[in-house]
Formats: C-alpha cells, structure tokens, sequence
C-alpha cells in the first residue's frame, strides 16, 4: 500500500527556499515555506547569476521563468580604483542580470501556482532542528573581529553610462558593484567596513556608494537618478566560509555559507544548494531514507560542490578589500588573460 508523502516546511522564501520549494512541488512533495518579510520587497544583492546556478535553473524548468520576469545578459566586465581602470572584457560565460524585486516575486508565484503553501510576513516561531524542517533563512550574520564590521548596501538608479555590463569599483572602504537590470535601470550594491564606534546616517551609506570625490564611481553616478524605494542595507556580514558538514539542520542557500561578495556567485550557490537537497529530500518524504541520512548527503553534496570556490574567493575576496592590493589586482586583471579566467573559473 502507497503511504502519503511526508510535509517538509522550509524557514526562508529567499531564492534556496523558493527554488527548494519549487523543486519539490514538482516531485509532489507537501512543502510550506515561512517567510518573515512580505513580496516583492527589495534585498541587498548584486542581482548577477553566473556559473553553475544557471544550469541548476534550467535543469529545474526555472530558465524561462527568469526570461520572463526580466533577465538580461551581461557579456563584460571592468574594474575600477580610484586612479586604475581595465577595459571592458568579456566574461568566460554568459551571465545573467535579475532584479531580486522582480525575482523573488516570480519564484514566490510560481510555487504557489504549483500549489505550495506560502505563509509571509510571519516569522517563523518554531523548532529550527527536526525531521522535515529545512534552514534556508539566509546568511548567519556576524562580525568578522571586534575592531570591525561587514555591512551592504543596494539601490537602485537611472540615467547611468556603462562602460561594461558588470562594474566593480574598489576603495580603501570596500568595493561596490554595478550592473544593468532591466527597465533602463542599474543595480549599485557595495559591501564595506564599519569601523568601531562608528554610526551612519542614511545620508552618509548613499555617499558610501556613489564612491570617493573625484573617482569614476562618483563620475559615473555624478547624474544619476536614485530611487530611494530601493534602498535598502543588511548590516553583521560574515566573509568567512562555512561547511555544512556537521550542523545538526538541512541548510540551503547562505545558511550554509556565504561566498564572498566580491565573486557574484552568491546567487548562483542559492540555487545550486536548493537544487542538490530536492533528491534526497524527496526521497524522504516518500520514506525511501532516513532524516539523517538527507541530511548527510545533501551537507557533502553542498561541501564537495563549494569547497574549491569558497577557498578561491576567500583569497580574491582578501587581496579585494587589501588597499596596498587592489591597484594591483586590477592590474593583473586588466592585462592577463590567464589571471582573468583563472579567476573567474576558480569562483564557480
């Protein structure tokens, strides 16, 4: 006799949850997602997907989803100090470039329309650790050392001349990061050190991420058109890679860990994670194995699959925020295509 599949409830409706969730609605597993914030809602992110994510997503059926909620192709990329710049090169593969408004209220719709049940604006008040509850509620936010603290920042803006599809732009602060979304609109997100004792105004993080007097960052956005709606910053960011081996919960997405920024392969691991725990959960729910043996699976799946990128960022995400190193690494970058796709290569 065929017994019913067993319900698994998901903490997070970021891109690992939906996705997670879409996957298994689509194996016909009960899943509910608890989500503390409402759709659409704007989040800190550099809105670029490259690397192996993509082919999660198609594998998934979610390609064309992405298509139609607005996706657009990036080709190039450029980097910038405030006296060095390279020319516009182009990236190792395709990548794509998604407003995370637009995105996670595609996914969010389209699990419901596969009849997932979708609780938002609700934080979840329950067990975090048990058989059928997933962890996907985002990065585990912490300081890197007493003296100092990770914090990003987004908004979005119009009226703003290129020179590549994707921009980074380092200072002695920290980098921030530009790229064309759709509607005639460029997505700027930064990351940068808050000093001890130090407090910011609203005023003073937007002038963090128009950049310093007289840089091409401030040249760029000299006549841009912000939109404040957008705005949005997420402060006690952790640059240090986790593994999931170990944790007594199934995480997904940056539960697991956190890629450092600076690759913009962060969206790409969300729906990697999510990709590889539709299996062995399904498998669950159709009592084909146990909770812990999901659980061991997935957490090595997500380790063997991350552990090389993780390494690789790390070092980039460092020489990045090093001012003695960063006119340097754009250097490099600027006049070596063995660096430039080692680089890139080893991040995804």
């Amino acid at each position: 006799m065929m017994t019913s599949a067993k319900p698994i409830t998901i903490i997070g409706g970021g891109l690992a949850g939906l996705t997670l969730g879409i996957g298994l609605r689509q194996r016909d597993v009960p899943v509910t997602i608890h989500e503390a914030g409402h759709y659409p809602r704007h989040r800190v992110c550099g809105e670029f997907i490259s690397g192996r994510g993509q082919e999660s997503l198609t594998r998934l059926g979610l390609d064309r989803l992405l298509e139609s909620a607005g996706a657009i192709p990036a080709r190039t990329a450029a980097f910038f100090t405030a006296t060095r710049s390279t020319l516009p090169r182009p990236l190792p593969e395709l990548a794509i470039c998604l407003s995370r408004f637009s995105l996670d209220a595609a996914l969010a719709a389209e699990f419901q329309r596969r009849s997932g049940k979708l609780i938002s604006g609700q934080r979840w008040r329950g067990e975090t650790i048990g058989e059928g509850i997933i962890c996907a509620a985002g990065r585990r936010a912490q300081s890197e050392s007493r003296s100092e603290r990770w914090f990003g920042l987004k908004i979005h803006v119009r009226n703003v001349p290129l020179a590549a599809d994707l921009e980074m732009h380092v200072s002695p602060r920290g980098y921030v990061g530009l790229c064309r979304i759709s509607g005639g609109e460029v997505n700027v997100c930064g990351i940068f050190r808050r000093r001890a004792g130090e407090n910011l105004s609203g005023q003073d993080a937007r002038d963090l991420l128009r950049g310093q007097p007289g840089s091409p960052l401030r040249q760029r956005l000299a006549e841009a058109e912000f939109s404040e709606d957008s705005f949005c910053a997420v402060a006690g960011i952790s640059l240090r890679p986790q593994r999931a081996v170990g944790r007594a919960e199934i995480c997904v997405g940056d539960a697991v860990t956190m890629i450092p920024p600076v690759t913009g392969n962060g969206m790409s691991m969300a729906f990697e994670s999510a990709e590889l725990a539709v299996a062995p959960l399904s498998a669950w729910s159709r009592g084909e194995n146990s909770w812990s043996e999901a659980r061991r699976k997935i957490a090595r799946d997500c380790d063997a699959a991350f552990a090389r990128r993780l390494a690789w960022a790390s070092w980039l995400q460092r020489g990045m925020l090093s001012p003695s190193l960063q006119a340097s690494l754009v250097a490099l970058a600027s006049r070596s295509d063995w660096f430039w796709r080692l680089a890139f290569e080893r991040t995804r």
